[in-house]
């Protein structure tokens, strides 16, 4: 059965789960204990304990013998009206003092005050035609001595139970929180030491998730390598164009250069994608002199460019080289097809995010998700008067952004009227 008004008041983490597992029985069964002592013992045994002081304090009250009180244990003695409380007197937590009291009363009609001031002590005030008198009798009578033992040896068992399945629960989960520390380092372009332990069920899945690590990692490297290996050999036959054409008139030569051109541009690309988005290890970087840097480099190549905003001024652990080509790929992708390009940085305890925005005619929005693919262009939509590329700029910088355990958003730019993208980092 399912119950969606219960699950914001769960826990979400699976050792505190498993815990609250593990109490609410242990929870219940010390309710349903407590209900069963109290009707039983509390309210039965205290009644058939009560029942039998009455009759006795009858017979007592009827033949005031010492010998009699002195067997049974009760005294008897007139005291002055005014020393008569104004109220029975009971301890708060006296449960069995509350059967007592009413028991009493029933019997008895010209009982005026039960006093119960402690475990030790009954006092009872009866009026009659002399005054007032006080019957006074141990505690036992009545009902049980220290009957809130049973409680505090219940808890006691409970919190010793609780105890060793904590640490028996924390033992077992440790091999999940391990797992799922491994794999979360692994999205975010980290590979840590793992190796499978605990339960056959876990085991089983810490086989799995190393064969699916060493399988991308495979299909990475192999990816690579061909990229950079088709890459790589296509420059040798270019320059020798290059140098052919340098040879012929400069006018007829000039659209075959165009060409050459182009495809010298569409070989970096496709370096540039073969690169491994993980190269080099997380370094701190100030993001906001990082940023400052990668516009002034940009600005200086010729862009119109500049950094508009910045929120927060610390140190985030980033891939520099990766991170920057992946903003160089998103301001170049700006400048491409608009004519200015901004760019923001906001930094929280949780992410760090790098707005580029362009007034450029933008993408549509029930394409974005499709312009996120590789060797996807979307030139119809975009303005090719500043030169096409081969659909790579956005996929490396999602690369990049994976890599790095984050994401890549794109959206309509309310500043500029162009693309919006953000790259967006978890600190």
């Amino acid at each position: 059965m399912r119950l969606p008004w219960l699950k914001p008041y769960l826990p979400r983490g699976l050792f505190a789960r498993a815990t609250l597992t593990l109490l609410l029985p242990v929870v219940a069964l010390l309710v349903v204990v407590t209900v069963v002592f109290v009707q039983r013992h509390f309210q039965g045994v205290t009644e058939q304990m009560t029942q039998t002081m009455i009759r006795e304090i009858e017979l007592v009250r009827q033949a005031p013998d010492p010998a009699v009180t002195d067997t049974l244990e009760i005294d008897l003695r007139r005291i002055p009206e005014d020393a008569v409380p104004a109220q029975d007197r009971r301890r708060w937590y006296d449960l069995s003092g509350i059967v007592v009291i009413r028991e009493l009363r029933a019997a008895f009609p010209d009982l005026d005050r039960v006093l119960l001031p402690d475990d030790d002590h009954v006092r009872l005030v009866f009026g009659d035609a002399e005054g007032a008198l006080e019957v006074a009798f141990d505690r036992r009578h009545v009902s049980a001595r220290r009957p809130y033992l049973l409680f505090v040896n219940l808890l006691g068992a409970a919190a010793l139970m609780t105890v060793i399945s904590y640490l028996y629960l924390r033992n077992q989960l440790r091999p999940i929180t391990r797992l799922a520390k491994a794999a979360e380092a692994f999205g975010r372009g980290r590979s840590v030491p793992y190796r499978p332990a605990g339960a056959v069920e876990v085991k089983a899945a810490g086989r799995a998730f190393l064969d699916m690590r060493a399988r991308i990692e495979r299909q990475i490297e192999q990816r690579t390598l061909m990229l950079s290996g088709v890459s790589h050999d296509m420059r040798t036959p270019l320059t020798r164009l290059r140098l052919g054409l340098a040879m012929i008139d400069e006018d007829e030569a000039a659209p075959l250069l165009h060409d050459v051109e182009d495809m010298q541009r569409l070989l970096d690309g496709f370096l540039d994608f073969a690169r491994d988005a993980q190269e080099g290890e997380p370094v701190p970087v100030a993001v906001m002199e990082f940023a400052a840097q990668v516009v002034e480099d940009m600005r200086r190549a010729g862009g119109e460019v500049r950094l508009v905003a910045g929120e927060g001024d610390a140190e985030v652990m980033l891939r520099v080289e990766s991170m920057r080509r992946a903003l160089q790929n998103l301001i170049g992708n700006a400048l491409r097809y608009g004519t200015q390009a901004e760019v923001s940085v906001a930094l929280t305890e949780s992410a760090l995010r790098i707005r580029v925005e362009d007034d450029g005619p933008g993408i549509p929005p029930d394409r974005f998700e499709e312009a996120l693919r590789p060797f996807t262009r979307l030139d119809p939509a975009r303005n090719q008067d500043r030169g096409s590329g081969i659909g790579l700029g956005l996929s490396i910088v999602m690369d990049v952004a994976r890599a790095h355990g984050g994401t890549l958003r794109l959206g309509q730019s309310a500043r500029l009227g162009g693309l919006m993208v953000d790259l967006v980092i978890p600190r």
